[in-house]
């Protein structure tokens, strides 16, 4: 009986491969930590994606779920509560016992050969060891292992050199600090009072938005926001510029909170310790001395990091700086990365010194953000091509990704020249932005 395809991680991604594989006639096996599927996006269930039904749907899935009474969502654009009632559950429940829930991957192997031996190794089926929730331990068998476990659960810290922040770990431990987004019934209990977000990305960018919509009906309600970068830059993404319209407007819509002054933005401060009183606050120190006043909540989203330590004995090849599969690295580089577009990449780039081995999806990106779900469906039809032998299909693109409508890398990071320049036309312009009101000392 020839091995099945282990697919680690049913979120988006690893039940999409599910869908290709079957297509394929390849029979996957897919390991789900959580206690259910999409157990991730359920975390962030409150937050509305900005991209529409339209791309959130796997062509294969969707070619799965037409043979039962499923029917595709036609527009709009869900919530990820939504994208799991609407499709992903769906799509669990049509491959059925395939999917095995509470079940934790903790290493992946070549069967009898450790990341050393050479000999032989190629011909040996992939070994990956699990542990279910009672601590039960097992061993599988593989012809080939997609990892789409994602990131979600690897959130990178909020020090400014990649190390946690002196007491980071306290203020989480605490309740003060959280590496998510608020939803709108946390965010209105923060009303009146002095909340920090920390973090350049879309995830820091929605949380403004929604704290901003407190402050707008509670004025006493103060919001700093944190950039370690010494300008604005591509903070607010490429607005009516970008082929991505919602992604766009929430780039536009925290903007405009900075500008009516509901938010307080300060450039250059890399935290460096954080400080809890006596009645449970928060005081945030730069590296350079600058102390914001006791916050009393802060929002840690300074993006996430690849989960390496059940790999340890495959053998990859990842950029050192964004332990992104090299090959896929140079397109997805925030610090050279220009003009806002990303080339759609397959099996080719995707692969590792490891035949047989591939990783997928948010995660595949390393360190990096702006990944899209569309991004990871198009691996996925490329890497399943593969393993059929049908190489021909492998090595097309079938997808053109939106552009951002951002020009640019990350520039010189300790500048406080906000103009990014690049290649294209109009350059981004400065933002000038009102003096912090006596929030720091």
């Amino acid at each position: 009986m020839e091995l099945p395809v282990v697919v680690i991680g049913a979120g988006p991604q690893g039940l999409a491969a599910a869908a290709h594989l079957l297509e394929r006639d390849i029979e996957p096996v897919v390991l789900e930590a959580g206690a259910i599927p999409a157990a991730a996006v359920a975390e962030w269930g409150h937050v509305r994606l900005f991209s529409p039904w339209s791309e959130l749907i796997d062509p294969a899935a969707a070619r799965l779920l037409a043979s039962s009474a499923w029917t595709a969502p036609a527009s709009g654009y869900p919530t990820g509560a939504e994208w799991i009632s609407a499709y992903l559950a769906p799509l669990a429940a049509a491959l059925g016992g395939r999917v095995r829930l509470n079940t934790r991957v903790v290493g992946v192997a070549r069967k009898g050969r450790d990341l050393t031996v050479d000999s032989g190794r190629a011909e040996q089926p992939f070994v990956v060891l699990t542990r279910d929730s009672s601590g039960v331990e097992m061993r599988i068998e593989a012809q080939a292992v997609i990892d789409a476990s994602g990131t979600w659960t690897t959130s990178s810290p909020v020090g400014a050199s990649g190390l946690p922040a002196i007491g980071e770990k306290e203020a989480s431990d605490a309740g003060v600090l959280a590496h998510r987004i608020p939803d709108a019934r946390e965010a209105r209990e923060l009303a009146g009072q002095h909340v920090v977000v920390i973090g350049n990305g879309h995830s820091a960018a929605t949380a403004i938005v929604q704290l901003a919509s407190v402050a707008r009906e509670y004025p006493g309600t103060r919001i700093s926001w944190l950039l370690r970068r010494g300008a604005v830059g591509n903070t607010f993404g490429g607005g009516e510029a970008d082929e991505l319209a919602e992604r766009g407007a929430l780039g536009s819509r925290a903007k405009e909170a900075v500008e009516q002054g509901l938010v307080a933005l300060l450039t250059g401060f890399r935290t460096e310790a954080i400080a809890l009183t006596s009645d449970r606050r928060a005081v945030v120190r730069a590296e350079d001395g600058r102390v914001l006043e006791p916050a009393d909540r802060l929002f840690g989203l300074t993006g996430f990091r690849p989960d390496l330590s059940f790999l340890s004995e495959i053998r990859l090849d990842l950029d050192v700086r964004l332990q992104a599969p090299a090959k896929l690295a140079a397109e997805v580089d925030p610090n050279a990365h220009s003009c806002g577009s990303v080339r759609a990449t397959g099996a080719a780039e995707l692969a590792h010194p490891e035949p047989g081995f591939f990783i997928v999806g948010a995660k595949s990106y390393g360190r990096a953000p702006t990944f899209l779900a569309m991004t990871g469906y198009e691996q996925l039809r490329s890497i399943v091509a593969s393993l059929a032998g049908d190489h021909e299909a492998a090595a097309r693109i079938e997808l053109v990704l939106p552009e951002t409508g951002v020009c640019g890398g990350s520039g010189l990071f300790d500048s406080a020249d906000a103009a990014t320049g690049g290649c294209c036309e109009p350059s981004p312009q400065p933002l000038t932005l009102g003096a912090v009101p006596d929030r720091c000392n």
